[in-house]
């Protein structure tokens, strides 16, 4: 298995790297000093917790403070799904109803367990800067962030998110032609294409950030465990008076400061404006949540791994850190699919995120900018 340096460590330089196994080298992160932050963005969204991520890029990721500005983005309101639009400069319909022949080329971004689209926004701005003829949607899946409100019915599997994200693309009339999914996300893209021929494009670029396509291992010691953690949250009242009391409960039950920090963000106050008693519940569906984590590690999609279709471009992208998640077996298994995609005419291929956990946007969103840069390059409008 050979090792392939990725070249500048510019913050937006493009260009591939060839090799079956890719190495960025880490960088400086930049990313987080953007003028145009246009989002708040907690980072962490993914379905599993390490504790070995930084404390300065956890603290930075978490909270965004600057103002938020939307002058790009088109819609956010669905019967299906919640979702955000983020459109490149030169991208000229606002809807369906006034969009040219052509369609801009699209990206779709899903989150992992106990995320939301936020997660996704900032990296997602900078990616319409640099590519202004693209736009990118950012959904929130079902029983996450403001989609919790919009009632789905059961099961709530991988499956049943993934003919979410399909149902929500054909209202919009859009094609994506890159998907990508971090973690529970990296799933429900890989049953998107099991799923459906239509209206996936052709070709159409997927990207499985850190996770791969069979049984899900648990964490090693000193790692957050995130059926845990959703097991822990739905012992909790409903309602809360305190955020900080959460964070102490989490801390004392063993979790991570950094995680406790980043749950607490999905609480929403609950008590009436100028109330002198404070209240706040879970933006998500916890019990929901709970049954899509446990479909997240039963579900099995080597199949569509091993038997890509004709125009697919699988991309696997495993964090340098993220040990335990990937054995041995599955980096074989995943090769050996590369070498029979290749002959078939799909493609697979494996991809390494150096310095970086489980949390690659906050860990080294730099590096994963540069390998995910040329799936938007060259693609006709």
């Amino acid at each position: 298995m050979s090792t392939v340096l990725n070249c500048p460590p510019c913050c937006t330089g493009g260009g591939s790297v060839s090799g079956s196994l890719k190495k960025v080298n880490s960088v400086p992160n930049l990313w987080r000093n953007t003028k145009n932050d246009n989002f708040n963005a907690c980072q962490l969204a993914s379905s599993s917790f390490s504790s070995i991520v930084k404390c300065q890029k956890i603290s930075m990721a978490l909270v965004d403070e600057k103002p938020v500005h939307r002058s790009n983005v088109v819609s956010t309101s669905s019967g299906i799904l919640a979702y955000d639009l983020i459109q490149g400069e030169l991208v000229t319909w606002s809807s369906a109803m006034d969009r040219p022949l052509l369609d801009p080329p699209t990206a779709v971004f899903l989150h992992g367990i106990l995320g939301s689209r936020k997660n996704w926004g900032t990296f997602a701005q900078r990616l319409s800067r640099e590519f202004p003829m693209w736009q990118f949607l950012l959904v929130d899946l079902r029983c996450h962030g403001n989609s919790a409100s919009i009632k789905k019915r059961g099961p709530h599997t991988v499956a049943s998110a993934a003919l979410d994200v399909l149902k929500l693309v054909r209202e919009l009339r859009i094609t994506p032609r890159v998907l990508v999914g971090h973690s529970f996300g990296g799933k429900v893209v890989l049953s998107m294409v099991d799923q459906a021929a239509k209206p996936l494009a052709r070709p159409v670029r997927v990207w499985v950030l850190d996770a791969t396509p069979g049984k899900v291992r648990g964490g090693g010691d000193g790692e957050d465990h995130p059926a845990e953690l959703i097991s822990f949250l739905n012992i909790l009242p409903n309602e809360v008076s305190s955020k900080r009391e959460v964070v102490k409960a989490l801390i004392q039950r063993g979790f991570s400061n950094d995680v406790a920090q980043w749950v607490v963000t999905n609480l929403q106050p609950t008590s009436p404006f100028g109330s002198r008693m404070s209240s706040f519940s879970w933006m998500f569906d916890l019990k929901a949540i709970a049954e899509m984590y446990q479909s997240y590690e039963e579900t099995n999609l080597w199949k569509i791994v091993e038997n890509v279709p004709r125009g697919v471009h699988m991309n696997f992208l495993k964090a340098e850190r993220s040990l335990h998640r990937w054995a041995l077996e599955d980096l074989e298994r995943i090769h050996a699919a590369e070498e029979l995609a290749a002959e078939e005419g799909g493609g697979v291929e494996m991809h390494v995120l150096e310095d970086a956990g489980h949390w690659v946007h906050a860990d080294n969103p730099d590096g994963l900018f540069r390998i995910l840069y040329s799936s938007f390059q060259g693609v006709k409008t």
